[in-house]
């Protein structure tokens, strides 16, 4: 077993090479938008799991998924054997594209926190020109008893 410093090293490195490969080596036009945002290998680095994004053309243009990971799946061989060489290692890990889920999620973290924002605009907005409920002064007065005071000393 390898130690936890040697397997994170080594995901770094195969992160570097498998999108370095996807920019330079492997032509497959559906692999134009793809990013590699992460890898994680195995304590026995025999496995390494590459998390990819698809970005759009613009905001409004939906990536191509299915794809892009069909794509993925078919270079697969080529990028482990790119890995195997620009590694060294004695067994070059079989790799695991998934698809990173962080952007989409961060988009609807964005979207929840707009909402939240636009909630507490109109919270801002009643509060602005409401009234308290009942007398102005809620607390009870103390009672004026210093008139009593001065006629009991005497």
């Amino acid at each position: 077993m390898a130690d936890a410093p040697r397997a994170r090293k080594l995901a770094k490195r195969i992160s570097q090479i498998v999108a370095s490969a996807l920019e330079h080596e492997v032509k497959d036009p559906r692999l134009a938008r793809v990013t590699i945002t992460d890898a994680k290998v195995t304590a026995d680095l025999h496995d390494a799991t590459v998390y990819y994004t698809v970005l759009g053309d613009n905001l409004d243009a939906v990536p191509d998924h299915a794809g892009a990971k069909a794509a993925l799946d078919s270079a697969t061989g080529v990028l482990r054997t790119l890995v195997g060489q620009g590694t060294g290692v004695r067994f070059t890990p079989t790799l695991t594209f998934i698809a990173d889920t962080v952007p989409d999620d961060a988009r609807r973290i964005d979207d929840l926190l707009a909402r939240a924002r636009a909630a507490d605009a109109e919270v801002a907005a009643r509060a602005s020109g409401a009234t308290y409920a009942g007398e102005p002064d809620p607390y009870r007065a103390p009672r004026e008893d210093d008139e009593d005071d001065e006629d009991d000393e005497d």
